[in-house]
């Protein structure tokens, strides 16, 4: 959703900035797995609770992200197994980052934190999943509010401006409910087909 509403905006300059890192040799999957780096760090902070510190590095590991994507597409090497290894690598770096938050809570005892990260993270992946298995029955699935980008932003929002458990809380309901949109989403969409 994110995506699609800023797309057009930031397009010029991602282009931009795409081509000068494809004309200095800078290949997309060095930026996807700098970004999987930076998000290792982020996860260390949020372990260690550095909130804060945690949010600006997963708000510049996103960056990465997008410019991986923009690499390619510059190139003229956009390829199936490049897409995958992308997916791939964000799987673990959410798990990376969540993960680091996960063990804060676990370290202080703090159960009720546990469990919401534990929900946020199954949403999460329940999101990606979905939409994966989804494309296989439909041809694209990429609906509902809380897609990856919305995630991060909204982690590093929460972890910057001191409403971690609010933006935890948002999350948590948020993915299940795109999970769930996504599921009626396929199941409306392949009828439709027939």
């Amino acid at each position: 959703m994110l995506r699609n509403l800023i797309g057009k905006k930031i397009n010029k300059p991602l282009r931009r900035t795409a081509s000068f890192l494809h004309d200095h040799k800078i290949t997309p999957n060095i930026l996807t797995f700098t970004g999987l780096v930076m998000n290792a760090i982020a996860g260390y902070c949020y372990y260690k609770g550095f909130f804060v510190e945690g949010g600006i590095i997963i708000l510049c590991a996103g960056l990465f992200d997008m410019l991986d994507g923009a690499v390619a597409r510059v190139g003229n090497t956009v390829t199936k197994i490049g897409a995958f290894t992308d997916s791939v690598v964000d799987r673990y770096s959410d798990l990376l980052i969540f993960g680091g938050l996960l063990l804060f809570f676990s370290k202080h005892g703090n159960l009720g934190g546990s469990i919401l990260l534990l929900a946020v993270m199954s949403g999460a992946y329940l999101v990606s999943y979905i939409r994966a298995r989804a494309e296989l029955v439909i041809p694209q699935c990429a609906v509902g509010l809380m897609e990856r980008p919305e995630r991060i932003i909204l982690l590093a929002v929460g972890s910057i401006a001191s409403f971690l458990t609010v933006a935890l809380w948002i999350l948590a309901i948020g993915t299940h409910l795109t999970a769930l949109y996504r599921i009626y989403y396929t199941f409306k969409k392949s009828q439709e087909k027939k």
